[in-house]
């Protein structure tokens, strides 16, 4: 049975390669690099052959300490890669390039309805059937050398192996390219004849082959005979997979890091509201689930100018007493508030950094509390990623839901979940109770409940004047 897995993970904003030990229940060591955007050719992009470089030179350094049993992939969604005889047709478009243009408005008239995908119109090149259409339409000629249509963590698994595949958790991501509740593609797959463009359909859990014998010697693991390369997983279905294994419905799982992503386990998918940013997911075992997202972590940046301090008790009480606050949304097109432009109620310079940091933190949970509210959210709820270290956060979280709040520690939950692919399906095993703090009562803060009600009067309003909201 593996012990330590070797988890390639591909973030938007950061790209990491951690050492995951399945008996310890933790990262034992990574490595990490900015995932930054190209501007160097048509249109932004990613330089994944600068992250292959990462991944071989990450895998060859932890590899020499650590004797990798397996090796597991992990990405962001919105995104896939268009392969041809080699490599890359086209370059991996970044999701937050403006398709806007004659493209777009053609494909808003090709779009499935959000009945059969679940799917909402996201903002740019979210909707992943969006971006494949526009480089269809803009660059025929380099589409039309295009062999496979792979979802992003299987792109490194063929980079890796030499073995192509897609998988549906990243398929069930936002992407119009999906059903489901039919677990098939979606009418625009098969309109537009991309169905036979796809790698063969695989579970996250397989295993697609050992690393190509190139792959081996750039890494040094030649030496160590077969490594078997899983077929990877879309990233907050990652952090999903522990708690699907180890707690009974009802329950909800915050995965966080640069969007927020909210999964109610044991709801509903009749109700979801597209336009306001909830949609079904795809978890792991191929099954839809009540999903709401916002740009949480993008935000949260934002809004403490990516300089947070731990706020003390003092901080959190003038900023709740004062009502100083920020609207959504920051991230406009996405989330709960799509057309919302994001605002605060006082100028943020007069603010100190702990008292920014309270603002933000409150931001966070009560857009996490809206969309848990639009997903019919119940049971306790499981913060995963960097969010579960803010106390602030889940402390309002636990305030304003009602309802237990649990950080969950150790090591990231895309790296833990991942790893767990390893084991396959019938071995894997849940996320024991001992890397999760224990949930209790949430600490009392005097005022939330009438500031709450402000933000969310204020938040409806959308476009309200700066004057109107300060007074």
């Amino acid at each position: 049975m593996p012990r330590l897995v070797a988890v390639v993970d591909i973030g938007k904003t950061n790209a990491k390669v951690a050492i995951h030990d399945l008996v310890g229940q933790r990262d034992v060591a990574h490595r990490s690099t900015p995932n930054d955007v190209s501007n160097d050719g048509p249109y932004p992009h990613f330089d994944t052959d600068r992250l292959f470089r990462f991944v071989c030179d990450s895998l060859r350094d932890l590899g020499r300490d650590h004797p990798i049993d397996a090796i597991a992939i992990t990405t962001h969604g919105a995104s896939a890669a268009l392969v041809g005889d080699d490599d890359l047709a086209l370059p991996m478009l970044d999701y937050e390039h403006d398709l806007s243009g004659p493209e777009t408005e053609a494909y808003e008239r090709l779009r499935p309805p959000f009945a059969e995908t679940l799917s909402p119109r996201m903002a740019n090149g979210l909707n992943l059937g969006n971006q494949i259409y526009w480089l269809q339409e803009r660059f025929p000629a380099e589409f039309a050398r295009v062999r496979h249509i792979m979802t992003y963590p299987q792109y490194w698994a063929r980079r890796l192996t030499g073995v192509a595949a897609f998988e549906p958790t990243s398929l069930g991501c936002h992407t119009d390219l999906w059903a489901p509740e039919r677990g098939d593609f979606s009418m625009l797959v098969d309109a537009q004849g991309w169905r036979a463009l796809f790698a063969p359909r695989r579970s996250a859990f397989d295993v697609l082959g050992s690393l190509k014998d190139s792959v081996a010697r750039e890494t040094g693991l030649d030496a160590r005979g077969l490594i078997p390369v899983s077929c990877g997983i879309h990233d907050s279905n990652a952090s999903l997979l522990p708690h699907l294994l180890a707690m009974p419905a009802p329950f909800t799982v915050v995965s966080t890091g640069t969007w927020a992503v909210s999964f109610a386990i044991g709801g509903r998918t009749a109700g979801l509201d597209a336009a306001q940013g909830t949609l079904a997911n795809v978890d792991a075992f191929g099954r839809p689930v009540p999903s709401g997202l916002f740009m949480g972590g993008r935000e949260f940046d934002l809004l403490t100018d990516r300089a947070p301090a731990t706020p003390g008790e003092a901080d959190i009480a003038h900023v709740v007493e004062s009502g100083a606050m920020a609207l959504p949304s920051f991230a406009p097109g996405s989330g709960p508030f799509p057309s919302g432009a994001g605002r605060w109620t006082v100028a943020p310079e007069t603010l100190t950094a702990p008292e920014r940091t309270v603002v933000a933190s409150l931001y966070t949970a009560l857009m996490t509390d809206t969309v848990l509210g639009l997903v019919g959210a119940d049971g306790p709820t499981i913060v995963e990623g960097p969010f579960a270290r803010n106390a602030l956060y889940g402390r309002a979280l636990a305030i304003l839901t009602g309802r237990p709040v649990t950080p969950a520690l150790g090591g990231t939950g895309t790296s833990a979940g991942a790893a767990l692919l390893a084991l396959g399906p019938p071995g894997a095993s849940p996320l024991s109770r001992s890397t999760m703090a224990p949930a209790s009562a949430a600490p009392v803060i005097y005022g939330l409940a009438a500031y709450a009600r402000r933000w969310r009067a204020l938040a409806a309003q959308g476009a309200a004047p700066v004057a109107e909201v300060a007074s």
